[in-house]
């Protein structure tokens, strides 16, 4: 997912974030979690790669713009959300928060 794709989402993802039923058709829902949260101390390669194959999973998920839109709004710290990392949540707040 872009960083577009979640500016496109927009405020017609933001009222249904508070139901969270979304969350019940991701992709992921069964998945093994460690894929989508990094062990302490990863980094490098081993990081690039795991948030990768998160990303695949992500891109062929129904509710993907919703999963991206409810962790920017809700500031998640962790993990890889509707295909965004922990960075890329990051620098996309920096840049809306930016004067």
């Amino acid at each position: 997912m872009t960083m577009g794709a979640v500016t496109e989402a927009g405020s017609r993802a933001v009222p249904r974030l508070h139901d969270r039923e979304w969350q019940l058709r991701a992709k992921c829902r069964n998945g093994d979690p460690s894929l989508f949260f990094h062990p302490d101390g990863e980094r490098g390669r081993a990081r690039k790669r795991r948030q990768q194959l998160a990303r695949e999973v992500c891109a062929g998920c129904p509710v993907a713009r919703e999963c991206g839109a409810y962790s920017i709004s809700f500031q998640e710290a962790f993990g890889t959300w509707g295909g965004l990392s922990e960075d890329d949540r990051r620098r996309y707040l920096e840049t809306v928060r930016a004067p």
